[in-house]
C-alpha cells in the first residue's frame, strides 16, 4: 500500500513539513484545504502547489513526501463527502499539551476563514442557510481565542466542544456547497 492510501495524522504531515525545513503547523493549511475543497473543489495538483508554496519549495523533496501530502488531500475529500459525516480537522492530538491543541485549532480556523473570505462573495453567502452563516460567524470569533490554556479537565472539555463546533461548520459548508454529497438521508419511497 502506498503512502497516498494510508491514513495521515497531524504528526505525519508535520514530519513532512520538517523534512522541508518548515516548523509551521499543518493545522493552518488543513483549514485552508477544507474550505478550498468545499468552495472550489481544489484538485490534487493545485493542492500540492499550495503546500509547496507555503513550505517555500518548488516541489516535494521526494516521492514519499508527495504521496503523504496527496494522501492528506484524499482523506479530507473522502471524509467530507462520506455519508457517516466523520470529517475531523487535522489538529495536534493528545500527545500535545492543551495549549498546543488550542493553538492548532486557532490556526485551523484562521486558514479556513481566510479561504472563506477570499472565495465567498456576498451573493454566495446570501444563498447559505442561517445555520451556516452563524457557524461561519462563530468561527470568526474562534480564530481569536486565547490558546494559552492550562491542562485541566474543564479546558479539555471546552476545547473538545470548540473543535466539534469547527468540525460541524466545515461539514455544513461542504454539504451546502455539494448538495447530495454526502447523501445522509435515505428515502423510503416505493419502487415502481
Amino acid at each position: 500500500m502506498s503512502l497516498i492510501d494510508e491514513r495521515q495524522d497531524f504528526s505525519d504531515v508535520a514530519d513532512v513539513f520538517l523534512l522541508h525545513g518548515s516548523m509551521q503547523s499543518p493545522a493552518f493549511l488543513d483549514g485552508r484545504l477544507c474550505a478550498l475543497l468545499a468552495l472550489r473543489d481544489v484538485n490534487a495538483e493545485a493542492w500540492l502547489d499550495e503546500v509547496c508554496q507555503s513550505l517555500g519549495v518548488e516541489q516535494p523533496r521526494d516521492q514519499a513526501s508527495a504521496e503523504r501530502l496527496l494522501g492528506w488531500r484524499r482523506q479530507t475529500v473522502e471524509a467530507l463527502s462520506a455519508s457517516d459525516l466523520d470529517y475531523t480537522p487535522l489538529l495536534p492530538d493528545e500527545l500535545f499539551s492543551l495549549g498546543e491543541q488550542a493553538q492548532g485549532l486557532k490556526e485551523w480556523t484562521l486558514g479556513f476563514i481566510e479561504v472563506v473570505d477570499e472565495v465567498a462573495d456576498n451573493e454566495l453567502r446570501e444563498r447559505w442557510s442561517q445555520a451556516l452563516r452563524e457557524a461561519i460567524d462563530d468561527l470568526q470569533a474562534l480564530g481569536r481565542i486565547d490558546a494559552d490554556i492550562d491542562d485541566s479537565p474543564e479546558n479539555e472539555n471546552d476545547l473538545f466542544a470548540l473543535t466539534e463546533h469547527a468540525r460541524m461548520a466545515a461539514m455544513l459548508l461542504y454539504t451546502e456547497q455539494h448538495p447530495g454529497m454526502p447523501q445522509v438521508e435515505q428515502t423510503d419511497a416505493p419502487v415502481h
